[in-house]
Formats: C-alpha cells, sequence, structure tokens
C-alpha cells in the first residue's frame, strides 16, 4: 500500500511538471475571434463625448458624429 501511495504521488508530480511545459509554449487563445483589423471605428460624441461605433452614429451636415439625434439637434459644445 506504501508503494501504491509513493508511486501515485510521483506520478502526479511528473504530470504536473510536463504539463505545465506544455502549456507554457502555447500562445493565449484569442478571445472573440476578432483580430484588431476588424474592430469597429470608434468615434466621441461632438455634445457628450460618449464614444460609439462610427456605423451607428448620427452625423450632422458637417460630418461630427453624435450618440442620439436629440444631441445632433443640440449641436456641439
Amino acid at each position: 500500500m506504501k508503494y501504491l501511495l509513493v508511486a501515485v504521488v510521483v506520478a502526479v508530480v511528473l504530470w504536473l511538471m510536463f504539463g505545465v511545459q506544455r502549456r507554457v509554449g502555447k500562445p493565449p487563445p484569442q478571445r472573440g475571434g476578432r483580430s484588431a483589423g476588424q474592430l469597429p471605428k470608434m468615434v466621441a460624441c461632438a455634445h457628450c463625448g460618449v464614444h460609439l461605433p462610427d456605423k451607428e452614429a448620427p452625423h450632422d451636415a458637417d460630418g461630427r458624429p453624435y450618440c442620439s439625434d436629440a444631441h445632433r439637434v443640440a449641436g456641439p459644445r
């Protein structure tokens, strides 16, 4: 019984040592599946400064982005 316990402890120690070495060499997995080139362009509202994606922002005649139509009507600060 004593030898079985020693064998199990040695096996666990070896598994931990070699398992850590395998994980150290691998690059971390990318989160979200997006690369830096696929991130949307962010703009700040000309009225309040809130950041939002450029595609979702309403723009005025001068091309300034806003977070909502109410802030577009109110104009820049």
